[in-house]
């Protein structure tokens, strides 16, 4: 650790009346400017080899120190906490270690950035801020932090006040604004058409709340017409409200948009407090984008023991209810459910309720047969008769099964095998009544043997008026995570906030949706590139569980009355196991379409969930992406594509092997005749050996992609 203590009277010099005071990134790419303006108002420049990325920006906040007795509805008391302020001191740091995750992209990660701290103090007020710069070799990080202090002790943020002011009218990639959901399609645009094309894109959700028509959601990807890629998110979202963005289309100026509670008020805050990191990537490749660790450099270090935690290959009783096959409830002889009083003994059963003994025993079968470590079972338990759209609270219990679901039955069925069960426990969105079961259904878990949940945060949060990225449900988020870890299981969020770099600290939470994952394929169906947006922007915080592995497309084929249809090819959802890093990989599909195509169901067997290296090899945003990633416990590489709209060749470098070494590569590419609408299930299995001096060419059709598994021969 190296510290310089430099006092305001030194590298002051005087821009447009502004005094400044300059960092810059270890490779000398980025220069940060931090600059005051006369009116005492903090500002960030940003440039990118030497070009301009963000042009002067402002910081700051909007607060409220009243408290009105206990109604929160009259805090209209603001105050200004973004001017008339005075530098206090300067000080520069630079800090480079390497860590190693406990499962991820790559075996370590490298966390190398300079510092600048700014502490400020407002005049009037006395009142005290300081700014935490962090300059990466692919961005900036900064953030706010409030020391302990006399002039400030508790308040209310009624807004943040950050800008991201930009240098041209970009392309942008983007999702509407909304406090409740993330589940959309991505649109690329101008940002200058950002508001003529929001109607559009804002489609029907279960639940969704939108704030402005220029609102959009991070993680942000942009392109400038000059080719400079350009990244807006967050990191280490911890005891605050999830940011959004909102667009000022006249001066082109992003404004950080926090998410409110019911009162309005966007977060409380006590002194000595700190909020969530700001992230800005930039790259004049896209390759770059996806390479960057700052969201997760940006986290605390390691927190818990991981020696329990461990990556999960699985197969579920999930996709033929999806689908509309079949049913998570158990029966219709109930208009609604009162749980310890409906009694179901006596209730008619569905013929088609899909998690009970025989079923499940089926999957525990395929998934010991094929070597997959655990089955996950959903509409296990009581309540899915009246469980949506009735604004229920005690809706689940987490612990009583259905009358043909033996839990003790199953679970030692599973173990006899090898295999475990998945619990899940969807809440509803009633999220007291999870709070209040939440230590006795991890006890319930740990009885039986389960070490994993997917939780599920379906419908319009309770308590009523709160939404879904809010600061009180990102606490409820956070507390479900580190109270797990107690119990020593591993978390799989679905609904819950797009990651930020928690997993770093906590990572037994494994993944998150998060995002419009495969299951709307079986809704409508998403956009043919969507795969090639994912990685630039939900997963630029943490793992997908996105749910490849999809065979039949034609949905109709399992419920005659869904007409939707998976658009891509059955190679993309192969390219899919490299491109959609998780270490929560589901093989989604039933059983019996992965008995219809045995050969290319082997690349879902055989390929990995740790990896010691990943390589990006081509990549643009909505177009295409193809990563090459190294095993962590062997030699073999794997490669996977996703293609976009267009049909293109890609020219695959194998210069990444090792020299002086042949490799069997077994390569799973779109047929010559591949359609993903017409004819998704043509593909083409060939086998050639390479080394590190060829190159492969494969050709991939539109919404098409490809596998490749690399096996080192033995000398």
């Amino acid at each position: 650790m190296n510290k310089i203590l430099i006092f305001i009277f030194l590298f002051l010099f005087s821009i447009q009346g502004l005094k400044s005071q300059s960092l810059i990134s270890p490779s000398n790419e980025f220069e940060l400017i931090f600059l005051m303006s006369d009116s005492g108002e903090p500002l960030y420049n940003l440039f990118y080899k030497g070009q301009e990325v963000i042009k002067p920006s402002s910081l700051g906040f909007e607060i409220s120190t009243y408290f009105s007795g206990f109604s929160f509805t009259d805090n209209n008391f603001s105050s200004n906490f973004s001017s008339d302020f005075n530098v206090i001191e300067y000080t520069l740091d630079s800090y480079d270690e390497t860590w190693f995750p406990v499962w991820g992209e790559e075996s370590e990660i490298r966390n190398n950035y300079n510092e600048l701290f700014v502490e400020l103090e407002q005049e009037d007020t006395g009142r005290r801020l300081n700014i935490r710069f962090r300059l990466f070799d692919t961005g900036l990080g900064f953030r706010y932090e409030v020391p302990e202090q006399k002039a400030l002790g508790h308040f209310i943020i009624k807004n943040e006040l950050t800008e991201f002011t930009l240098t041209g009218d970009h392309m942008a990639i983007w999702i509407p604004g909304d406090y409740d959901s993330q589940e959309y399609d991505y649109n690329t645009t101008r940002l200058s058409e950002i508001g003529s094309t929001f109607d559009a894109a804002y489609t029907e959700n279960v639940s969704q709340n939108s704030f402005s028509k220029t609102g959009v959601q991070t993680s942000l990807q942009m392109k400038s017409d000059d080719g400079i890629y350009i990244n807006i998110h967050e990191a280490a979202l911890v005891d605050y409200s999830t940011m959004h963005l909102n667009l000022d289309t006249e001066n082109l100026t992003f404004t950080s948009w926090l998410t409110p509670d019911a009162f309005g008020n966007m977060a409380y805050m006590n002194a000595p407090c700190k909020t969530p990191w700001r992230t800005i990537i930039v790259s004049d490749d896209a390759r770059d984008i996806l390479a960057s660790r700052i969201t997760y450099n940006l986290n605390e270090p390691l927190a818990i023991d991981p020696s329990w935690i461990k990556p999960i290959k699985y197969i579920g009783v999930w996709w033929e209810m999806i689908t509309g096959k079949s049913s998570w409830s158990y029966t219709d002889d109930f208009r609604s459910v009162q749980l310890g009083i409906t009694d179901y003994t006596n209730a008619v059963r569905k013929e088609n309720h899909a998690a009970n003994n025989q079923n499940v025993k089926f999957h525990i079968d395929f998934a010991a047969l094929h070597g997959f470590d655990a089955v996950l079972v959903e509409g296990w338990n009581i309540g899915w008769e009246d469980w949506f759209g009735n604004s229920k609270e005690y809706v689940f219990d987490f612990k009583t099964p259905y009358p043909d679901f033996d839990i003790k039955l199953l679970n030692d069925y599973a173990h006899d095998k090898g295999v475990e069960l998945i619990m899940h426990h969807e809440t509803s969105s009633s999220v007291r009544n999870y709070e209040r079961h939440l230590e006795d259904a991890y006890s319930f878990m740990n009885k039986y043997g389960y070490n994993a949940v997917k939780s599920g945060y379906v419908g319009d949060i309770i308590p009523r008026g709160e939404t879904h990225y809010g600061q009180y449900m990102i606490n409820h988020y956070n507390y479900a995570i580190k109270k797990a870890a107690e119990y020593k299981i591993m978390i799989n969020a679905h609904e819950a906030v797009r990651p930020t770099g928690i997993a770093r600290t906590y990572p037994n939470l494994l993944a998150n949706e998060s995002a419009r994952g495969t299951e709307y394929q079986a809704f409508g169906g998403s956009k043919p590139n969507h795969t090639t947006i994912l990685p630039f922007t939900r997963q630029i915080g943490g793992p997908m569980d996105y749910t490849p592995g999809i065979f039949e497309m034609d949905i109709s084929k399992l419920n005659p009355y869904n007409g939707s249809k998976v658009n891509t090819t059955l190679a993309n959802q192969l390219g899919l196991y490299v491109v959609m890093y998780s270490p929560l990989q589901m093989a989604a599909d039933l059983p019996e379409n992965y008995l219809r195509f045995m050969d290319a169901f082997q690349f879902i067997k055989d390929v990995p969930l740790e990896w010691s290296k990943s390589i990006y090899l081509e990549a643009e945003p909505g177009e295409y992406i193809t990563i090459a990633r190294k095993d962590k416990n062997s030699d073999t590489w794997y490669i996977g594509n996703s293609n976009g709209y267009d049909e293109r060749t890609s020219n695959i470098s194998l210069d990444f092997l090792e020299t002086n070494t042949t490799y069997n590569a077994i390569i799973y590419k779109d047929g010559n005749d591949a359609n993903y609408s017409s004819n998704p299930q043509s593909y083409i299995i060939d086998s050639k050996f390479v080394n590190s001096n060829d190159t492969l060419i494969i050709k991939t059709v539109p919404a098409g992609g490809f596998a490749i598994q690399l096996l080192p021969l033995m000398e």
